[in-house]
């Protein structure tokens, strides 16, 4: 049983530890504050329970507790995803107690606390050589349960640290104000409210003891948020690096299979960008490996073999390996690669590429072979289960006999149902790319497509190339961006190009 931290948000702030008990973990119970990203670590079949925070959501802390000891009495691998520090304002004491009374063992693991994150990701520092030597960390909420009642002195909290930081403090913010100013605390104390840091929702709103109850009013600043009191605020104005990001605030939804999602991720994040991945596609075996592994087997026969996808030159070396073949069995045959990451993926694996088109489509594949002698030659094209014709077509009419088999399939990963759900619904994507035409009829088929057209409504829409364009319009969709070399690399330019465009046109401050 693990207690384990899921940091303030960004994902990228996620401890290793953590990560690597989320792939061992048979259940994970999660809350609303733990960023859902996190849930593509666990491993398949790993059951997820969301266990809520709202309070017209959540489940109570004795029922989370039950079910705690419940899941680990069966014996499984439990984790317990809470957002923050398990220990800091989170209730982890209370559920390791519980666990201790029952006999489970456990183990905690600590997460980057909010309350050291999010102020730094607003630029603000808690502590500072001429202006802060110390931190109060203070919960915005007590409990006026708890043996003795409530303990928070206000006199010694406003003058106990020079910086003072209140977590879950939105609701109470006109009271936390009016006793910081009666203890002594001045009027003119500068005070920051940050809503969701460390996230792509990030939202900072400054102020004074005096001025922020109106000001976070006006704005309708809601929780989750955090309060820093102090003269560090001041800070913010030449600090603050996050929100200056080019593509801070877009939340950018990736469809691509997990495995592959990272060239796209990695570059967005750097950038400034919240992703949120839906994996639309999962890559398989063939349901009958037959047709290829005759394929294989009679690989000198062939004059050209051509590859549409990385997919497909892993899934296709992966099938040779595995039958024991060796791969001098392609000496006979030329090479052609539909794209530079195709490519890329025969010459990680020592193969010479004969042909790269200059567009990266089938009808690049034709035009690049269009002077290549073909009548009488065999082709192979190992690609997946479904996809245009209009190459084996083309070849066959200039006389070649083309063998397509298939290599893998490109199929609905079942758990994305529910998390599209929870993306359109928590999040709401300001950006949805696309890398292939799968991808578009895939996430169409995760919900009603009519309720699909309406989450996608005011998303703008970014692919990769003409054919995904093309599928993507067929859905109803508006394609905003679309680069002029199909490459991941070049979409990454594209969506950072048109995005600066438009955010670079006016910048507001905290919520000004």
């Amino acid at each position: 049983m693990y207690l384990v931290g899921a940091g303030p948000g960004d994902p990228g702030l996620f401890t290793l530890k953590g990560d690597a008990i989320l792939m061992i973990a048979d259940v994970v119970l999660y809350d609303y504050l733990a960023n859902t990203e996190l849930l593509l670590h666990t491993k398949p079949g790993a059951e997820l329970i969301y266990v809520g925070f709202h309070a017209e959501e959540r489940m109570s802390q004795e029922a989370i507790n039950q079910l705690l000891v419940e899941k680990a009495r069966q014996g499984k691998t439990v984790c317990r995803l809470k957002g923050g520090d398990p220990f800091v304002f989170a209730r982890g004491g209370e559920e390791a107690e519980h666990l201790a009374a029952a006999d489970i063992p456990w183990e905690v693991v600590p997460g980057v606390s909010a309350g050291t994150a999010v102020p730094a990701y607003a630029g603000i520092p808690l502590t500072h050589r001429q202006l802060s030597s110390s931190v109060l960390f203070v919960t915005g909420h007590e409990d006026p349960e708890k043996p003795g009642g409530p303990d928070v002195e206000w006199e010694k909290i406003a003058h106990g640290a020079s910086t003072l930081v209140f977590f879950m403090g939105v609701k109470t913010l006109p009271q936390i104000a009016e006793n910081l100013i009666r203890a002594g605390r001045p009027f003119s104390t500068p005070v920051a409210i940050i809503r969701w840091g460390t996230k792509g929702e990030q939202q900072t709103l400054t102020g004074t003891l005096a001025t922020i109850v109106e000001r976070a009013r006006a704005a309708g600043v809601k929780p989750p948020a955090l309060a820093v009191v102090g003269d560090v605020v001041r800070l913010r104005e030449k600090l603050q690096w996050f929100e200056r990001l080019p593509l801070f605030g877009q939340r950018i939804l990736i469809t691509r299979p997990r495995e592959q999602a990272a060239e796209l991720v990695a570059p967005l994040r750097a950038l400034g960008a919240e992703t949120l991945e839906l994996p639309t596609i999962a890559i398989e075996d063939p349901e009958d490996w037959a047709p290829l592994d005759k394929a294989i087997r009679y690989l000198r026969r062939y004059h050209w073999v051509i590859f549409t996808s990385a997919n497909g030159v892993r899934k296709f070396l992966g099938r040779m390996a595995a039958r024991g073949n060796d791969i001098r069995s392609m000496s006979a045959a030329k090479l052609c690669a539909i794209g530079p990451a195709t490519a890329a993926e025969l010459r990680r694996n020592c193969l010479k590429v004969d042909v790269v088109p200059k567009e990266y489509v089938a009808e690049g594949v034709v035009k690049a072979l269009a002077k290549t002698p073909l009548r009488g030659r065999r082709v192979l094209i190992p690609r997946a289960r479904v996809a245009r014709d209009l190459l084996p077509e083309a070849l066959r009419k200039r006389g070649a006999s083309v063998d397509v088999v298939e290599a893998y399939r490109s199929v609905l990963p079942p758990e994305s149902v529910e998390r599209a759900r929870v993306i359109f619904e928590r999040h709401k994507p300001t950006v949805a790319v696309f890398t292939s035409s799968s991808a578009v009829s895939n996430l169409f088929r995760l919900l009603p497509e009519e309720e699909m057209r309406g989450h996608l409504r005011d998303v703008k829409v970014a692919s990769i190339g003409p054919v995904t364009s093309r599928t993507a319009r067929e859905h109803g969709l508006q394609v905003a961006i679309q680069p002029r070399q199909y490459t991941v690399p070049a979409l990454v330019r594209a969506i950072t190009n048109s995005l600066t465009a438009v955010t670079s046109k006016g910048v507001g401050k905290d919520g000004e």
